[in-house]
């Protein structure tokens, strides 16, 4: 099955931007077992140290803070290993993601408030893993946002770009988080002598690049604190993308293309949308699609729920020239 993580494909899409004058290629990392890039993270940081002896299955315990996609990728690799897996989430995690944990028999350890000085459960939820880590015995934190091994998976799926569009590509939009595919990407970039200029995909109301948390409501880009990640991350641009926008762009995604895709991808798609004006004609320009939309069905994909968040919308993706 692990076997089975990275070679996701890369598709040329036609329909979404029909007045785009360049290529639009896609990297749909729904693809991945686990149905996120998320997987290739999750096997980078574990695989290595059960091959080294350091985390040792039926005694080792991986605790590790995550809500989504990454939670379901350390679980689905622990699963394998035979490595017991305890994951710290909060009230906003997903009913749909709690199954697919349990099914994977991870341990859910749920905090219950949130961080008194800044109002967000991540601090809260990365303090209770420093907790447990100090409380059960041959405990490994893994620490997405701080661990190289993050990044370094990352640098194998611009690698699989570079080498399908023989390093011909001029634009590469990314979403960020913990900036492990954002320095991962950049990284293999830049050592391969490549000019693909770079554009971060962040979300208002992340502070990852300085600004003032603040409240959203869609999961899997942005981050209410600073990433030790993202001192490394150097992109050429980097734009900012409301709730709306990625909700938009997914519905574009699956209205033109029939691409159900989780809310980061939307977030790549309208920061393309807002900045292919400005792309020269007959350029190359790659998204990366981070994973699947099951997981917003209750969301982005409910029309009830876009509808009580923004009031009647659905003329933005159902419109004349689709």
């Amino acid at each position: 099955m692990l076997s089975t993580v990275g070679n996701t494909p890369l598709v040329q899409l036609v329909r979404l931007f029909p007045e785009f004058p360049s290529r639009l290629f896609v990297k749909l990392e729904r693809f991945n077992p686990g149905g996120s890039i998320k997987d290739r993270t999750a096997l980078s940081m574990l695989r290595a140290k059960v091959e080294s002896g350091e985390l040792v299955p039926g005694q080792s315990v991986v605790v590790e803070s995550s809500s989504g996609n990454l939670a379901i990728g350390l679980a689905q690799v622990c699963a394998y290993y035979a490595i017991r897996f305890i994951c710290v989430v909060d009230p906003k995690t997903t009913r749909q993601n709690l199954a697919i944990l349990t099914a994977y028999h991870a341990e859910i350890e749920m905090v219950e408030h949130p961080d008194p000085v800044t109002g967000e459960y991540l601090p809260a939820r990365q303090r209770r893993v420093r907790e447990l880590c100090d409380q059960v015995p041959h405990a490994y934190r893994p620490d997405q946002y701080a661990n190289p091994l993050n990044a370094a998976a990352q640098r194998q799926t611009m690698a699989e770009i570079v080498t399908a569009l023989d390093g011909q590509i001029d634009y590469l939009f990314c979403s960020t988080g913990t900036c492990g595919t954002l320095v991962g990407c950049v990284g293999y970039l830049r050592d391969h002598g490549l000019s693909t200029r770079v554009v971060a995909v962040d979300a208002v109301g992340s502070a990852i690049f300085g600004d003032e948390p603040a409240t959203r409501l869609i999961p899997g880009h942005g981050a209410s604190v600073v990433p030790p990640l993202a001192a490394d991350a150097t992109p050429d641009e980097i734009m900012h993308v409301s709730d709306l926008d990625c909700v938009v762009g997914c519905r574009l995604l699956l209205h033109r293309e029939a691409i159900l895709a989780g809310g980061s991808s939307g977030a790549t798609v309208a920061a393309l949308r807002r900045r292919m004006a400005d792309i020269p004609a007959g350029a190359t320009a790659v998204l990366i699609l981070p994973d699947n939309g099951d997981r917003y069905l209750d969301t982005i994909y409910s029309d009830q729920w876009v509808s009580g968040h923004f009031g009647e919308i659905t003329h933005l993706w159902k419109d004349a020239t689709c």
